[in-house]
């Protein structure tokens, strides 16, 4: 299986390059390499490397700056998964494309199935459900997999940020009126390459949009909590309200997923979120990885 990667330096594209090669030949790209917001750029990359499977992991992340940014995101999240998905089926390519929770309100009081409403509240949110939109449109093979709250012990996310506050004061304040399933980048990777391998075993469809996350709901404030008794720092946790963290962009107050669809389609029992964010940290209290901040 020939396979070429976007985004390998974001949090999911660093998980995916080390779990992909288990499948085949891996061309992992970056942004120097491939730029998304260039459409002829992908085009051409794609046609050179000829693969069989395109794994879309590349996309514009900053939620907050998308609002005063919306046309960079939109020609990253909206318009290159769209050319991505004429390329694959060109090919005859099958594209897994990760998408969001927050093409969801999060109005809803349980967590979100696939064939539930979008309606996104943020433009971040909004240019992502374009994206799916876009793939729809091709006609290709795809996998669209829904992630909620991505973390891992790179780059920039909100488990960083708690354990860089948590060791420097000795309280912080997080808010608790906001709920989703926490999923680290390394069990989307493993995740997404178990599927593959279903799909090539032609166990499982090739056109689908899958939530791909961990199970139970948690509060941001629940997470933090977690993740500071996990590493043993002293601090305090307090609970906020979003309000009293005003942010450019809106966040849904509840965005969680369910993943039944995905467990019963690659027949994977996905965990916890408690002992997925503990497998997370584990290299840190190993002694393995530093401890943020």
């Amino acid at each position: 299986m020939r396979i070429l990667l976007t985004g390998r330096n974001g949090q999911v594209g660093w998980e995916l390059e080390r779990a992909l090669p288990a499948l085949g030949e891996l061309i992992a790209t970056d942004r120097a390499i491939l730029d998304l917001a260039d459409p002829e750029a992908i085009r051409r990359v794609v046609r050179d490397a000829e693969p069989e499977v395109i794994v879309n992991a590349a996309a514009y992340t900053a939620v907050d700056q998308a609002e005063s940014d919306p046309e960079l995101a939109m020609r990253i999240n909206g318009i290159a998964p769209g050319v991505l998905a004429e390329e694959a089926k060109r090919l005859g390519a099958l594209l897994v494309h990760y998408s969001t929770d927050y093409v969801f309100d999060g109005t809803k009081a349980e967590p979100y199935l696939e064939a539930d409403a979008t309606k996104p509240i943020n433009v971040y949110g909004a240019t992502k459900l374009e994206g799916e939109r876009a793939i729809l449109a091709a006609g290709c093979r795809h996998l669209i997999l829904r992630a909620s709250w991505v973390y891992s012990l790179r780059g920039a996310n909100f488990l960083l940020t708690v354990l860089r506050l948590a060791r420097q004061r000795a309280r912080i304040r997080i808010v608790a009126d906001q709920h989703g399933t926490p999923t680290s980048a390394t069990l989307i990777a493993d995740a997404t390459t178990r599927a593959l391998r279903a799909c090539a075993a032609g166990s499982a469809g090739p056109r689908a949009i899958f939530h791909l996350a961990t199970a139970r709901v948690a509060s941001r404030h629940e997470f933090a909590v977690e993740a500071i008794r996990l590493l043993d720092l002293q601090c305090i946790v307090e609970q906020a309200t979003s309000g009293e963290f005003p942010l450019p962009a809106r966040r849904p107050a509840f965005s969680a997923l369910a993943t039944a669809r995905f467990e019963r389609a690659f027949d994977v029992v996905l965990p916890d979120w408690r002992a997925d964010l503990d497998q997370c940290l584990r290299p840190i209290r190993e002694g393995l990885v530093a401890m943020p901040g």
